[in-house]
């Protein structure tokens, strides 16, 4: 602590608080020039890769026309149209025309690139080209085919052959021309995956981290791809991932759809690509953030000894005030607020001189009061010993009650009265055996007029308690209870566990008139103001007393007094105490009642 206290100057603080403000205002400069930038970049690297998809899903849509028109031209030509209306009106062309249609549909597919092999289908799924029996309810779903019903002579793209993973199958109506269009039967096309390549053969040879693209069937299956087996394709499109990590290194994946087939084409793009130029523009900010710095450092250092040396001038000449008699010291500055801490720093030293005449003043005055309070310590002895002198003769004369009642006030006094080194805590059970000392009194004073109870749980009297909470509302429940009553009055002292687990609830009940609900409220506000409700007998402690006291030694542990009064009925007194409290010192500050 030493250390550090040495290290709190005035001009290290200056110090830290502009190289904090400079760390601020640096840092939020480069993280928003950073940020804007690097936005930027990026964005310009994500069009180039999207300019990339653009193509790549032109190509692959030029590459399905291409298909497209093929197929139309062969369900269109004269032999196929012929052949199909034969069919369509009832008579199945012989052998010799298959084999014709064969000849047609070869002499059609010499012109054609990527195509593995046409097939030719009646309404009823009978197979007319092949050579074969197979029927297209069997070759393909019927799922597939009520799509191609659905498509009423559009070219329906399906993805990967079931019986020939290598290959991808496309069908469509025959429709007859010369006969409305009507439907003639089906033509489905057998497509080689590499037709699809969307990518030069070579494109990763030269460069290991250059972009990668895939498509992908409308059921996530692989048409074609140069992805690694690393990447897990099935995740990446049900879950939309951006980033892809291969062998340590991410990839920005970006997803086009063909709206001709429904098919994926995604693109792997490295990261490090998006983010050219960022890593260059974070080093410029860095360097520029370090000079920035060091010339903050340096004014700093700089203003911060310009501000604090006349400062410790005057420190120096302060502290020679502890080797004497304080005086004015005739420091001068060309500073305003130097001069300003001159002039009253002189000022301060003369009401200095004049408070020390005043403080030795105060201490001969109150070496006096100590002797005469040391001389008034006897006062209370001498009572003491005069009352033990009277029980004494009354005892010798016979007269024992009314020598209990001397007894009786001898305790209560020797209770009340306490040195100022004593403690202000007591148990429950001393408050018990005092507020009983003083109704034996006021039941010899009030003659048949008082009958009194103390009932006690025996765990709960040795539960601390600030001294003189107890007696007062006995006094209390005396002075404006029983004594306001015609005929005699009881007063019950209960002492028992509250409901609250840990705490101790006390009550003082008398059978008085009692009290109305605006008493009560005016008795709560008396309380709460502070103010002291005396008794017309004499001066007690009173009610507001207690309530104050309960707050300051409780503070938060303790609900303050609880009163409850009927008209007739009498009236009740509570308050609950925690059975464990420390015995420091009271707090002074409480919160207002609820």
């Amino acid at each position: 602590m030493n250390r550090f206290g040495q290290m709190n100057t005035l001009r290290n603080q200056i110090f830290l608080g502009f190289m904090l403000v400079m760390v601020i205002v640096l840092g939020a400069v480069g993280f928003f020039t950073y940020d804007q930038v690097s936005v930027l970049l990026r964005n310009n690297a994500e069009k180039h890769i999207q300019q990339t998809a653009v193509q790549a899903t032109g190509k692959l849509d030029v590459l399905l026309r291409q298909i497209d028109t093929f197929t139309m031209q062969v369900a269109t030509s004269a032999t196929i149209q012929r052949l199909m209306a034969q069919e369509v009106q009832g008579r199945k062309i012989s052998f010799e025309e298959r084999q014709s249609l064969q000849q047609e549909i070869r002499k059609q597919e010499a012109y054609a690139t990527g195509i593995r092999s046409l097939e030719l289908y009646t309404t009823d799924y009978r197979m007319l080209f092949p050579l074969t029996d197979i029927s297209l309810d069997n070759r393909v779903s019927m799922d597939w085919l009520s799509l191609v019903d659905k498509g009423r002579g559009r070219l329906v793209w399906f993805g990967m052959d079931p019986r020939y993973p290598d290959s991808i199958i496309a069908i469509r109506h025959v429709r007859l021309i010369d006969h409305s269009f009507s439907h003639a039967g089906y033509l489905m096309v057998q497509i080689d995956k590499k037709y699809f390549e969307l990518t030069e053969s070579n494109g990763n040879a030269d460069n290991g981290s250059s972009e990668m693209m895939g498509l992908f069937d409308a059921e996530n299956q692989t048409i074609t791809s140069d992805f690694s087996k690393e990447v897990d394709v099935e995740k990446m499109l049900n879950k939309g991932d951006e980033t892809v990590t291969l062998d340590g290194e991410r990839f920005m994946a970006i997803e086009k759809k063909s709206e001709m087939t429904g098919w994926k084409i995604i693109i792997l793009t490295p990261i490090k690509y998006a983010a050219e130029g960022i890593s260059i523009l974070r080093t410029v900010i860095i360097v520029s953030i370090l000079v920035g710095g060091m010339l903050f450092l340096i004014l700093t250092f700089i203003l911060s000894t310009m501000i604090t040396r006349p400062i410790l001038n005057l420190i120096k000449v302060m502290r020679n005030a502890k080797f004497g008699t304080l005086k004015p010291i005739p420091v001068t500055s060309k500073t305003m607020e130097i001069n300003e801490l001159n002039n009253t720093y002189n000022q301060m030293v003369g009401s200095l001189n004049e408070l020390i005449d005043v403080v030795y003043q105060k201490e001969i005055v109150q070496s006096r009061t100590e002797l005469k309070a040391l001389q008034a310590q006897i006062n209370p002895h001498f009572l003491f010993n005069t009352l033990e002198a009277f029980y004494w003769a009354l005892d010798e004369k016979g007269e024992e009650e009314l020598a209990d009642v001397v007894i009786a006030m001898s305790g209560l006094f020797r209770y009340v009265i306490s040195h100022a080194d004593e403690d202000e805590w007591v148990t429950i059970g001393d408050e018990l055996e005092h507020a009983q000392r003083y109704l034996k009194i006021m039941d010899m004073r009030m003659i048949d007029r008082l009958t009194w109870k103390v009932e006690s749980d025996e765990n709960c009297r040795s539960v601390p308690i600030p001294k003189l909470l107890i007696q007062p509302l006995v006094e209390n429940a005396i002075l404006h209870g029983v004594e306001q009553r015609i005929g005699a009055g009881t007063v019950v002292v209960r002492v028992e566990p509250s409901e609250r687990t840990g705490y101790t609830r006390i009550a003082v009940t008398d059978n008085g008139p009692g009290m109305d609900e605006e008493k009560i409220r005016a008795l709560y506000a008396a309380m709460d103001k502070g103010q002291h409700q005396a008794s017309s007998k004499g001066t007690g402690v009173g009610i507001s007393n207690v309530e104050r006291r309960l707050l300051l030694y409780y503070h938060l542990e303790t609900k303050g007094l609880e009163i409850k009064s009927e008209i007739g009925s009498g009236t009740t007194v509570a308050f609950e105490i925690p059975n464990e409290h420390g015995r420091g010192i009271p707090i002074e500050n409480h919160t207002d009642r609820g």
